[in-house]
């Protein structure tokens, strides 16, 4: 089965600040907009960002393979040098992690690359990617 897009709807306390940070550090192509929202193409996939301030952020955390994980978060799977791509331009950018980009479950089934960090509304992101794509739904 081909791969379908999603949609995800989150809140951000700032309209221009989400531009800055969707459109401008991510490179999301900016789709359709109002006052209170705006759509973004994240790698094929449709996120709206939703003017709710006070609503986004971290909420908690889960442990996994030695990490906190923030929850909830979202983000998408990319090609290997499409992550290191991106790690490269957010370091540069002076992004601050909340986990560094790294090897996680190295060795073992669903081995991948990950790295996390906040939009400026304080949303989690993870962006991650597989050597192997077959891995991606491996059991441990």
């Amino acid at each position: 089965m081909p791969v379908q897009p999603f949609h995800l709807a989150f809140p951000v306390d700032d309209l221009d600040a989400a531009r800055a940070f969707y459109g401008g550090l991510l490179g999301c192509a900016e789709g359709r907009s109002a006052d209170h929202w705006i759509d973004y193409d994240l790698y094929g996939h449709q996120i709206v960002a939703h003017l709710a301030p006070g609503r986004g952020g971290r909420q908690a955390s889960n442990a996994v393979d030695g990490d906190e994980v923030p929850v909830p978060h979202f983000g998408v799977v990319l090609a290997m040098d499409d992550f290191h791509a991106l790690a490269a331009r957010l370091r540069a950018a002076g992004v601050a992690f909340i986990i560094e980009p790294h090897i996680r479950f190295a060795g073992l089934p669903g081995e991948q690359a990950t790295m996390f960090f906040l939009d400026p509304s304080g949303n989690a992101l993870e962006f991650k990617a597989f050597a192997d794509i077959g891995q991606l739904f491996a059991k441990q």
